[in-house]
């Protein structure tokens, strides 16, 4: 006769333990019970989302991986005599980052709604963790546009990474979720990112002035179109997961 005496916990894994009599005596026996990656909820389908190229791969993050991204982020990003970012967040006391990071994220996955949404996707390189590609949009089953932000970790810069995940998060806006536009925007001063854009296809679309440390300064901003990709179309990048969180999206 099997009972089930207890459940262990171990890492991600959860262990069924069950007692059987072998031969007189009784022994413990553990088999694993099948959990969602990192212990999170198996209901919230957008953990199953991957965005792969042959370089990269880009997925919504569960605890363990903010954990990483945090770590990066503690490294550095930037040079602090710059400020890539619209919000300064960087700027904040290094021994705020890991909590203010947390919230961040718990905060963009319990407001995920399908008219305003926001996904900080980390991007992993040979399953190490070097930085964030943001996707988000507003009321998209009507606009059909999307907006992107990102960082890298600092000593990741200059390899080529950024136009590589930008490509995947665009890959996944307009094949996957059949979007129109996507927008960007970069300070003036950030040749990095607009090299990005211009290199991928995007348009000047303006310029505004916001406020940047205290100081008004000049924000120039970029905008996909839908004809515009196409002409940049990979054929090598991948989406697995999507079925299931479809309907997350408004497009059922």
């Amino acid at each position: 006769m099997e009972t089930i005496c207890s459940a262990f916990r171990y890492a991600a894994i959860t262990l069924r333990a069950r007692c059987r009599r072998v031969g007189g005596e009784t022994r413990l026996t553990t088999t694993p019970i099948e959990r969602h990656d990192g212990g999170m909820s198996r209901h919230w389908a957008l953990y199953d989302l991957r965005i792969r190229t042959p370089w990269l791969e880009l997925r919504v993050p569960n605890e363990r991986l903010i954990d990483d991204i945090i770590d990066v982020a503690l490294v550095g990003i930037h040079d602090p005599a710059t400020m890539p970012f619209e919000f300064a967040w960087t700027d904040e006391p290094r021994d705020e980052l890991p909590l203010n990071t947390l919230q961040f994220y718990w905060g963009q996955l319990a407001a995920f709604a399908v008219d305003d949404w926001h996904l900080g996707m980390a991007v992993l390189v040979d399953g190490q963790v070097v930085g964030v590609q943001g996707i988000g949009a507003k009321h998209f089953p009507l606009r059909r546009e999307v907006s992107t932000g990102s960082w890298l970790g600092l000593r990741h810069h200059g390899q080529g990474i950024g136009t590589e995940m930008r490509s995947a998060v665009l890959h996944f806006a307009f094949e996957t979720l059949g979007a129109e536009y996507a927008i960007s925007g970069a300070w003036a001063d950030n040749a990095p990112s607009l090299a990005v854009s211009r290199k991928l296809g995007y348009r000047e679309n303006g310029v505004t002035r916001k406020v940047r440390r205290g100081q008004v300064d000049e924000q120039i901003e970029l905008r996909l179109s839908r004809s515009a990709w196409e002409e940049h179309r990979r054929d090598d990048i991948e989406i697995d997961g999507f079925a299931r969180c479809r309907s997350s999206f408004g497009l059922d």
